[in-house]
């Protein structure tokens, strides 16, 4: 059994590759010196795009841009907010400024120049001078760009060397400049569109596009793929909206999101000062976007997507039951369930692992595989919820009579022992890391066990819901394997 074979696929990425790289080319060739290239999403790792379109690889738009690397070079954008407040990358569990170092590698190492760092919204904060410091200890070149009062609305003071004119002029060398950040909301726009006003200053022709995957602009508005895009961003507010400059131009309905909406006058007297005219009639003309003509099975992206904002909901409770001050974000996605007409249990594993937890009155937890098996594990004496599910469901795939214990008890009591006895922990039931270790100890010796470890590359992409929320260690697991984890805001 492959996973390729069992999992039902909605999009075709091959041919995403293909008109996607060429579409961008065509772009290019539009301007002259240059083209700023604002990326938003994720380059090499776009999990939200693999979860909600299935089929799509996370690395493709970096395969894609591979073949215009000896042309390019990427500009990293933090918000000095976002480095204030610590934020973090809830799929990888790191801040974004150790992101802005973790993709500047990644960058590196697949042959990309990585140029410099610009910190956004810089309102004097000390932790971003701090930053800014270590970046030039470790010989990297950071830039500033300054809070504008009045953003985006004042385009006349935007528009100007109070402007755009007061932020550090970012130095590149090459004709198309990829401008990407750790998440949404860096203000990698902003950056490009200052870029454009210095060029200028400077006599160089540059040009601006927006290579932007959500909203899918040539989906409907309220469909489960772009209401799945607003669930991701609602503690921006991002807010999905018909695009009026396009239906005013062309009379024709497409998709954005209010910030692109909000800028496009800005964006406008800039043009138009710097050429005369705007080669954009719309927000939605700035992009290059491919993905909506790829999808190649929308009931199974529709699936999919469903599956996405529910797990965003309970991603969001999960962080107020930790103490967040995030209710408008809770609020906000469960207003985006009503608007795709499902609830919490539109999700299979959601229903099993709470009626597991009803009938045995214990903390349980569920698993959809691949090809649809719904699994289910209650907390024992020994193992937790989670470390149970995960034996159960690499029997089922090994083809592993349920019964047979892979793990005898003589084996775990001592790690019982040792966790209470000597590490002082509380909690003697086994972590699913503590699980899988012994599973590997005994896999050299064990036949069942190997063919159990061996299944564990088939729980990528599969989904998993627990009644309790569950320990770093537990989830940092389940993330390791791929699998897309929910929880109910209950805690231990």
């Amino acid at each position: 059994m492959s996973i390729e074979k069992a999992m039902k696929l909605g999009f075709d990425n091959e041919k995403y590759l293909k008109i996607q790289s060429e579409h961008i080319k065509e772009r290019i060739a539009h301007f002259g010196d240059k083209l700023y290239l604002e990326l938003g999403g994720k380059l090499f790792d776009d999990h939200h795009a693999s979860r909600v379109v299935p089929g799509f690889e996370p690395d493709s738009k970096l395969k894609m841009l591979s073949q215009l690397k000896d042309c390019a070079e990427i500009v990293i954008v933090i918000s000095a907010t976002d480095i204030e407040k610590n934020k973090t990358r809830a799929d990888l569990g790191i801040t974004y400024d150790v992101d802005v170092l973790r993709l500047r590698d990644a960058f590196i190492d697949r042959g990309f120049l990585v140029s410099s760092v610009v910190i956004t919204h810089y309102n004097g904060q000390s932790s971003a001078k701090a930053y800014a410091a270590k970046l030039d200890k470790l010989g990297i070149k950071s830039y500033f760009h300054y809070t504008i009062e009045g953003y985006p609305d004042n385009v006349a003071l935007i528009d100007s060397d109070e402007g755009y004119g007061r932020n550090d002029y970012v130095e590149t060398s090459r004709s198309l400049v990829i401008v990407t950040a750790p998440g949404p909301g860096s203000g990698k726009m902003a950056v490009c569109l200052s870029q454009l006003y210095n060029e200028h200053k400077r006599g160089i022709q540059a040009g601006y596009a927006k290579f932007e995957t959500f909203p899918v602009w040539n989906l409907p508005l309220k469909h489960p793929v772009n209401i799945a895009y607003e669930a991701a961003t609602a503690d921006l507010n991002d807010i999905n909206m018909i695009d009026p400059f396009h239906l005013d131009a062309y009379g024709k309905i497409a998709v954005n999101y209010n910030r692109d909406i909000e800028i496009f006058p800005v964006l406008n007297a800039l043009f138009e000062g710097i050429y005369g005219e705007n080669p954009y009639k719309s927000p939605t003309d700035m992009g290059v976007n491919m993905l909506g003509y790829c999808i190649m099975n929308d009931d199974v992206c529709c699936k999919a997507a469903n599956d996405e904002i529910i797990r965003r909901y309970y991603k969001a409770l999960e962080q107020l039951a930790r103490g967040a001050n995030n209710e408008s974000e809770v609020g906000k996605i469960a207003l985006l369930l009503k608007q795709a007409k499902i609830t919490t249990e539109y999700r299979r594993v959601t229903v099993s692992a709470k009626q597991r937890r009803e009938t045995s009155g214990l903390h349980s937890a569920a698993i959809e595989l691949a090809d649809g098996t719904i699994l289910s594990a209650q907390t024992s004496d020994l193992l937790g919820p989670c470390a149970a599910l995960i034996l159960s469901a690499t029997k089922h795939l090994a083809g592993i009579d349920h019964s047979v214990k892979l793990i005898p008890e003589s084996m775990i009591e001592p790690i019982q022992k040792t966790k209470v006895n000597y590490l002082h922990g509380k909690n003697p039931r086994l972590h699913t890391d503590e699980v899988l270790v012994a599973l590997s100890m005994l896999s050299t010796s064990d036949e069942n066990c190997r063919r159990a470890i061996d299944c564990l590359p088939l729980l990528k992409g599969c989904q998993v819901h627990c009644t309790v929320m569950l320990s770093d260690v537990d989830k940092k697991i389940f993330n390791k394997l791929g699998v897309d984890l929910t929880c109910e805001p209950v805690k231990e």
